[in-house]
């Protein structure tokens, strides 16, 4: 059982931080092709366009997420992963809403993100549309992809 949650900005240099994010790449990798993993790396998310938030309950890290801004009014979700022992909490969708929450304080109105179609990703598709995203085309530089669904949303 999860007691108290706390959502801090950055958190890349921790380990456990780095070790998440190394099981997220891994299960992105796994799960689709080379050419339809959109994921990114410590240094790609250290960027001057991102903002990184890690989830916490006291020293266990729960979960971890990422937005990229594109625009003044424009953002994608990147990196969003729960550790599996935290799946099923809510965590997911507390971490959601505070992305969207400051993204609406930074001044952006429409977030934007790309996941994945193999059933693997079945559960995050359904914990987006629960959130009011609805599918798009494809948006910035990605393509259509049979591996990829691309959702947005106007916060």
């Amino acid at each position: 059982m999860i007691d108290h949650i706390d959502i801090r900005e950055g958190g890349l240099d921790e380990p456990q931080v780095s070790a998440l994010l190394q099981t997220h790449l891994d299960a992105m990798h796994a799960q689709s092709p080379p050419e339809s993993t959109h994921t990114l790396d410590l240094d790609s998310l250290r960027g001057p366009t991102m903002c990184f938030w890690s989830v916490w309950d006291g020293a266990t890290l729960l979960a971890v997420g990422a937005m990229k801004q594109f625009s003044d009014t424009d953002g994608e979700i990147k990196s969003m992963h729960t550790a599996q022992a935290a799946r099923g909490c809510g965590i997911a969708t507390k971490l959601l809403a505070h992305i969207e929450a400051e993204a609406k304080a930074k001044g952006i109105v429409r977030l934007n993100l790309e996941t994945g179609t193999p059933s693997d990703f079945a559960s995050a598709r359904r914990l987006y549309e629960r959130a009011g995203y609805v599918e798009c085309p494809p948006f910035g530089g990605y393509k259509l992809d049979p591996f990829s669904v691309f959702m947005t949303k106007t916060i």
